[in-house]
């Protein structure tokens, strides 16, 4: 499968490149796009499509397709280089080593990882093809920069082969402590690899510390504040900055959905079609084991038996978009969670009135607003984020100053958003009575909070995000030259 038009010219170079996973387009079937490709929604690529463009830059990911070969071409004004992947690496690479290996190892092992040898050898088969098309592309001391776990020996990778690159690496989701990470039986690989970058950018401070103990106790590298000592294979040392660049939103297009006409009369018409209760309590995730839907859930289904609230009065909406659905860990979560959802609803529900109105798909982003805007309270009680991008949707959405956000301590988001209600998702109690006070929030307390969320989220966009960790990159780079003029 080729595509439809020429690809673009094979010796062309780049100065900024940045590679992920996948590729920020979805192929469509049809349509008048550019080459039957949509741009992928999501705050990366929202983050960088201006910075891609004003740089002239390439962008190397995986068509999202196993078994075809996509030829580079142009969209939007930057340069796509897809890497192909077979359906046995999609796989092993992807769906056993990245996603049931590094992700529970990594959220905490909430659920149990498992490790196998053949998912790492796909995993760093997969990595040199990604790192290749890379160096095949970045223009002579150009910049790279590498996004998330299913590529962390990418930047290693990448120094081997063209030192003359300045490589930032972007971990989005969390690095867990010491204890935990050590089980992993290729640990020093992956610090190897991720060393391999100038910059390795963490969604929290916490997490920049335990990657710094991971690399004193495995490697035994200096580590001075945000520094690491890397030695070079020709003797000398040079100098990773590992630190937290919390990630963001696009603030701005959540605003300016949230003051259209059609989606505030949407909002109005959700309200309307849960039967106008007094209060809407709101979840949406990704259907993942980490985001604690059950835990949430129990705590709601106690509130109605402990009649601390009633049907008539406060309905959950729960949206749970469809998730790894080729996993055995996330098809028993589905199992659990619809048949919770099940049990609270025959118990609780009338003929007029639902608990829990679960919907276990994914939606537009203007349908998404007009839920944040029909919400009087915001559900985050993920058991382990790195950030959770979610809470400052919900935030940038309410223009109104209203509504109450319940947010997890163990989210990254929590470090930015003080003034949401904090907390300990484990503590059923606790979460119950977080959401009573939610309930029962006055409302110029809800405006004093919101606003205050508010400003720290449209101040520190997803612009903001990129440009910080670019300007370190640039800072590497200007340290890199000068030490090689003295030397």
């Amino acid at each position: 499968m080729t595509e439809p038009h020429p690809p673009a010219e094979r010796d062309r170079t780049a100065e900024l490149v940045v590679v992920a996973n996948r590729l920020p387009v979805d192929r469509i079937a049809d349509g008048d796009d550019e080459g039957g490709w949509r741009r992928s929604p999501g705050g990366l690529v929202t983050a960088l499509e201006p910075v891609m463009r004003r740089a002239d830059g390439a962008w190397v990911g995986w068509p999202g397709q196993p078994d075809i070969e996509v030829e580079p071409f142009e969209f939007e004004g930057t340069h796509l280089v897809p890497v192909a992947l077979s359906a046995d690496e999609v796989e092993k690479y992807y769906e056993g080593m990245s996603n049931d290996t590094f992700w529970p190892l990594y959220h905490d092992v909430i659920a149990e990882p498992r490790y196998r040898r053949v998912w790492w050898d796909a995993y760093v088969r997969v990595n040199r093809r990604f790192a290749e098309a890379t160096a095949a592309i970045a223009a002579p001391g150009g910049t790279v920069w590498v996004q998330d776990y299913q590529l962390q020996l990418v930047p290693q990778m990448l120094r081997d082969a063209r030192p003359d690159l300045t490589i930032g690496y972007f971990h989005h989701i969390p690095f867990p402590a010491y204890g935990l990470y050590s089980q992993l039986p290729w640990r020093r690989q992956v610090l190897e690899g991720l060393l391999g970058a100038d910059v390795i950018g963490f969604q929290r401070v916490a997490d920049a510390g335990n990657f710094a103990r991971a690399v004193r106790r495995q490697l035994r590298y200096e580590t001075k504040a945000s520094g690491i000592t890397v030695p070079n294979p020709d003797g000398s040392t040079r100098r990773a900055l590992a630190r937290a660049f919390p990630i963001s939103i696009d603030a701005s297009s959540y605003i300016e959905l949230a003051r259209r006409p059609d989606v505030r009369a949407r909002a109005q018409e959700i309200r309307e079609s849960l039967g106008n209760p007094k209060k809407i309590l709101l979840g949406v995730d990704r259907l993942d084991y980490t985001k604690g839907i059950r835990h949430r859930m129990k705590a709601f289904g106690e509130l109605l038996e402990d009649g601390r609230i009633s049907v008539e009065d406060v309905t959950l909406v729960q949206v749970a978009s469809p998730s790894r659905e080729r996993v055995e860990a996330y098809m028993q979560l589905r199992d659990e969670i619809e048949l919770t959802v099940g049990r609270i609803n025959g118990d609780f529900d009338t003929m007029d009135h639902t608990a829990i109105r679960y919907l276990h798909q994914a939606y537009p982003r203007e349908e998404m607003v007009a839920l944040f805007l029909a919400a009087d309270v915001m559900l985050v009680t993920a058991l382990r984020d790195g950030m959770n991008l979610v809470a400052k949707e919900y935030v940038a959405s309410r223009i109104d100053n209203r509504g109450v956000l319940v947010l997890s301590e163990f989210a990254g988001a929590a470090d930015e958003l003080p003034s949401a209600i904090r907390i300990n998702p484990h503590d059923i109690d606790g979460m119950k009575d977080a959401i009573m006070r939610a309930i029962d929030m006055p409302a110029a307390e809800q405006g004093r909070r919101m606003r205050a969320l508010r400003k720290k989220v449209i101040e520190a966009d997803v612009a903001r995000w990129s440009r910080s960790f670019l300007d370190a990159l640039d800072d590497a780079r200007r340290q890199r030259h000068g030490e090689r003029a003295q030397a």
